[in-house]
């Protein structure tokens, strides 16, 4: 039974998670052929800000209350609404800091003053995902799914609708506020995804005052388990907000444009990146269903269950991932032509295709360890991963071979981070 269910979630996961793929693909089009290349930079140069402030803003609350959920230990209610009004608190904190640093953050760190307005808007972008984010953990810990396919769906169509009316609206007063349109335009994706999930609240759900108030032990709880998880998000962020910053000052010292920098990030980040890392629909779809059902077997000590549940993601992921790598090796341009309509970048993604096949089972193999309450170990092999990510990045940068270097310190990133949360799993269930 406890297997039907795991299947069918991952099932259901995937196939909510490949429609979303396509919408995202569609989206990605309109984006590449409305804001072009340097517009593409740009948002890639703050989408690792965008990222970073993310993590911060929903400090692994979605995680955590999956879990405390699946376990069926508490008031789930009173999960949800003690975390929802810290939630806020956080993100007005961070939205002040925005408005206050996006001049600084885009003149002097990412060396783009096209980047000030995008910034401000990812702030103000921040509130409507918390909470979106936050009834997400709710539906998962319940292992309901569909609410959560579906909202994911009508959130990409809401943003895609919104990005081909706006984006032209926008560009007429140049491309940087087009750039924040785009970050803007999450506001009413995200508001779509939080009215559907509302909407899927049974019928007889009624708040008692009980609910509503603030439990201390609850709020305990969902920060022993959601802190470390956010670290680890957080270093990784970290490690992807300053990839830019490092690339942009080390290319420039050795006598790299900055055009040339913004234009080659851009087809790295915006064109090929999402390209290789599109069976990870599959990959997250496993990771999203294993949280729940792990965190309870692991609650009654069902370690046989959990050890043919890592090892059936493993196999899952594989399974997608070989075919996926094997397509963009031999025949790079088809997907380029298709999805982006060019075939810059083709050097790139044939080096990358190999690499990332270690990367697809990375996200099952960190949820298991969350799933069990081993999200500090998690966190630890993320942020050894990140210091030799930056580390390698900065040395690499100095070859002088363009965004290779970058590439190459992902690469090292990747092995060592999904090596490491493989070895903790397997200590872990001996």
């Amino acid at each position: 039974m406890k297997k039907n269910i795991f299947i069918k979630s991952v099932l259901l996961l995937m196939i909510g998670g490949l429609l979303t793929k396509i919408i995202s693909m569609f989206i990605k089009i309109v984006l590449a052929r409305l804001i072009g290349p340097e517009g593409m930079g740009i948002y890639m140069l703050i989408s690792p800000t965008f990222t970073l402030l993310m993590a911060l803003a929903s400090l692994g609350f979605p995680v955590a209350i999956s879990k405390l959920v699946a376990e069926e230990k508490k008031n789930s209610k009173n999960l949800v609404f003690s975390v929802i009004p810290i939630s806020l608190i956080l993100n007005i904190i961070i939205i002040i800091i925005m408005i206050l640093s996006a001049n600084f953050i885009s003149n002097n760190l990412l060396n783009e003053p096209r980047a000030y307005y995008s910034l401000i808007c990812i702030g103000l972008v921040l509130p409507f995902i918390s909470i979106s984010s936050i009834l997400r953990g709710y539906f998962f810990g319940k292992q309901k799914m569909f609410p959560h396919v579906l909202s994911n769906v009508t959130e990409d169509i809401a943003r895609l609708i919104a990005l081909i009316i706006g984006i032209p609206i926008f560009l007429k007063f140049g491309l940087s506020y087009a750039v924040a349109f785009v970050v803007l335009a999450n506001i009413i994706s995200e508001l779509t995804s939080i009215l559907i999930l509302f909407f899927f609240l049974p019928k007889n759900f009624k708040i008692s005052k009980e609910d509503l108030k603030p439990n201390k032990k609850n709020i305990k709880d969902v920060f022993s388990i959601g802190i470390p998880t956010t670290a680890s998000r957080i270093i990784g962020s970290i490690g992807f907000f300053f990839e830019p910053i490092i690339l942009t000052y080390v290319l420039i010292k050795i006598g790299y444009t900055n055009d040339f920098i913004v234009t080659e990030y851009g087809i790295l980040n915006g064109y090929i990146m999402p390209l290789v890392l599109l069976p990870s629909f599959f990959t997250q779809a496993i990771s999203q269903a294993l949280i729940p059902s792990i965190s309870k077997a692991h609650s009654k000590k069902n370690y046989d269950y959990i050890n043919k549940r890592v090892k059936l993601a493993i196999f899952l992921s594989l399974l997608i991932g070989i075919p996926a790598t094997i397509i963009f090796e031999l025949w790079p341009e088809i997907p380029l032509n298709f999805i982006y309509n060019t075939n810059i970048g083709i050097n790139y993604l044939k080096v990358l295709a190999p690499i990332c096949l270690i990367h697809y089972i990375q996200a099952p193999l960190t949820a298991c360890l969350q799933a069990m309450g081993k999200a500090k170990e998690a966190m630890n092999g993320t942020l050894a991963g990140t210091i030799i990510r930056i580390i390698s990045l900065y040395i690499f940068s100095y070859m002088k071979i363009g965004l290779w270097g970058l590439i190459i310190s992902s690469a090292l990133n990747m092995f060592y981070v999904t090596i490491h949360q493989y070895l903790c799993i397997k200590k872990a269930l001996k």
